[in-house]
């Protein structure tokens, strides 16, 4: 929990603002002497600051630019008095959160505090991200089938234009992992990678959540509040599921593709804004098309080149690379050394048809990384919707003619009942004299 140091001179205001925050479960630290605070915050450094902004021997100003030198991404949040609030929004334009004005309310602070540490929460999940991004290979989308390769080329080639890109696939399939490959490789690298689930964002918050909201612009709406394309300007923006977005929503993402600039929620003024669009859908936007579901005139705004993602089924000489790769993955993570996968596990996973695609393959070996007590994953270690279906008879074969696929059925059933031709002719629904032509035609006496 990020722990939060209260500066303030006026001891009945810091005890206030203490046992505000410490009700509310926050871990409050309260200084009086704002020296003090100057040493609290070189020797450990704290992410959110409450101090008032006149104090003797040290003002609010001077606790701003040492907290900032100490930790850029900290933020400070200033109580201020009637007479003193142009001071906090000069403090603002310093690098200062927000401010708070004397007396308020204690749910108003609490707001404030929620609204910071939510801030500060996506703060270090960026930056987490963008070492992620950072380490990304283009290696890291794991596949050498020959759809996978094409993407690979296709992603060299597109992601330095600059251009919107529209990705299409399965849940499951690594949409969202095309689209960081896509920006590392692209004129954006060094600017933030920000994904929003359109899907999982209820409507009525993802048009504030995106385009941000002005003061008043509806209940609770305190303070303004800049959305997600403004936070991202400069970066690339990944619109997944954005086949679940309303008709009304699809107009205003055609608005901002064309124009280029946002409105915020109650707002009366655009705001440009610089990010690049990748999209995504999990459905087939074409069909969508003719349902009605999804507007012609953003489809064909998005559509300017799109990266079709085969589902997993369709690429199982994958699957064992791919196995291998988050094998390698888990054992790191889990300190484990698990060297390879049993021959009866990986053909357990090749006959398996994975509804779930990638996503639910790397679960499954997770899960078998941690509970294998040996030093290869065995058939033992999958769970039993693996083990049980759905499968795949016919997994390993790829594509071959009637008449190979006639004479490897013919085959396999002879072996499977032990060369017993009545009951085989019986198995394969044919009687026995045909059976008995076919052996000899391909020569499996």
């Amino acid at each position: 929990m990020t722990e939060i140091l209260v500066i303030d001179d006026d001891l009945r205001m810091r005890q206030l603002i203490a046992e505000i925050l410490s009700g509310e479960g926050y871990k409050a630290v309260a200084v009086g002497d704002s020296r003090e605070a100057l040493i609290m915050l070189k020797e450990r450094g704290y992410g959110l600051v409450i101090t008032d902004l006149k104090m003797p021997h040290v003002d609010g100003f001077d606790i701003l630019d040492f907290a900032k030198k100490a930790d850029p991404e900290a933020i400070v949040i200033m109580i201020t008095a009637h007479g003193t609030v142009e001071s906090a929004i000069a403090a603002i334009r310093k690098g200062a959160y927000d401010y708070i004005q004397k007396p308020f309310n204690p749910d108003q602070l609490l707001l404030l505090i929620a609204r910071a540490l939510e801030h500060l929460k996506l703060l270090n999940e960026n930056k987490i991200l963008s070492e992620e991004v950072k380490s990304l290979k283009a290696d890291d989308f794991v596949g050498s089938n020959h759809a996978i390769t094409a993407i690979k080329n296709l992603i060299d080639k597109i992601a330095p234009l600059d251009t919107t890109v529209l990705i299409q696939g399965e849940t499951g399939t690594g949409k969202e992992l095309i689209a960081k490959l896509i920006h590392k490789k692209g004129l954006r690298a060094d600017n933030i990678f920000f994904p929003v689930n359109c899907g999982a964002i209820a409507e009525t918050l993802l048009e504030s959540e995106l385009f941000g909201y002005e003061k008043g612009a509806f209940t609770g709406a305190f303070t303004q509040k800049k959305g997600i394309f403004e936070t991202a300007s400069g970066g690339t923006i990944f619109l997944d599921e954005i086949n679940n977005t309303s008709q009304a929503m699809q107009v205003k993402l055609l608005r901002i593709l064309q124009e280029n600039a946002i409105m915020r929620v109650g707002g009366t003024k655009n705001i440009p804004v610089d990010v690049r669009v990748v999209a995504a859908s999990n459905s087939n936007l074409t069909e969508d098309l003719s349902s009605g579901r999804f507007r012609k005139d953003l489809f064909y705004r998005l559509n300017v080149v799109t990266v079709s993602i085969p589902p997993l089924r369709d690429r199982r000489d994958d699957i064992p690379l791919i196995a291998y790769h988050f094998l390698n993955k888990y054992c790191r993570k889990f300190k484990k050394e698990i060297k390879t996968f049993s021959a009866g596990s990986l053909e357990t996973l090749l006959a398996y048809t994975w509804p779930g695609n990638v996503r639910e393959l790397e679960n499954v070996v997770e899960r078998a990384v941690i509970i294998e007590p040996s030093h290869e994953i065995t058939h033992g270690s999958l769970p039993e919707e693996i083990k049980q279906g759905p499968l795949d008879p016919l997994a390993h074969i790829g594509i071959m003619k009637l008449e190979e696929m006639e004479r490897f059925l013919i085959e396999r059933t002879l072996r499977l009942l032990d060369g017993q031709k009545n009951k085989a002719a019986e198995a394969l629904g044919i009687d026995v004299t045909t059976l008995w032509r076919k052996i000899k035609k391909y020569n499996l006496e």
